[in-house]
């Protein structure tokens, strides 16, 4: 159980940082970090769409493997 333990918080860490690293990427109203990383030229050039919508989708699977990370560790823990 305690190395089931383990791989489960290094990879809820991971997901943790991968999510807040996507959802700062994210074009916001006002450009905000994305435009640091090229968000303001990809915008004119016609092809954000597609990146949006690719970031999107990475987005909302980061976040599903987090919120299973966290329910099986309460599982396990409600288990010990």
């Amino acid at each position: 159980m305690t190395a089931l333990r383990i791989v489960l918080q290094v990879l809820l860490v991971a997901t943790s940082l991968l999510l807040v690293l996507f959802v700062l990427l994210h074009k916001g109203k006002g450009g905000g970090l994305s435009d640091m990383f090229g968000g303001g030229i990809s915008s004119s050039a016609g092809s954000s769409g597609v990146a949006e919508r690719n970031l999107n989708r990475i987005t909302v699977g980061v976040s599903l493997l987090w919120a299973l990370t966290v329910i099986l560790l309460g599982l396990i823990a409600r288990v010990s």
